[in-house]
């Protein structure tokens, strides 16, 4: 449901970020570490099953509106997420 604007005390602007300003260009990433990076936070932050769904949320469409600048890697197990790093490190 819609919330009036003058209840909000604290409005910023959207910023996005590339790839290359939030991965490092020798490592490769799960998306999970993608989303809490996309946050400012450690890649290796736990957090529970909650708040990492909603970060992402916001991860995978950015990963998907950057696609052209990842690599892939296989998960080293079916049950296990795979990687992603820089197409250019």
């Amino acid at each position: 449901m819609p919330i009036d604007r003058d209840t909000v005390s604290d409005l910023r602007p959207l910023e996005f970020r590339t790839p290359e300003e939030v991965l490092d260009g020798d490592k490769l990433y799960t998306i999970y570490e993608i989303a809490r990076l996309l946050q400012g936070l450690d890649a290796d932050m736990e957090m529970d099953r909650p708040t990492e769904n909603i970060l992402l949320d916001w991860a995978i469409p950015w990963v998907l509106f950057h696609a052209d600048a990842f690599v892939f890697a296989e998960p080293e197990a079916d049950d296990e997420p795979g990687y992603y790093g820089l197409a250019e490190p």
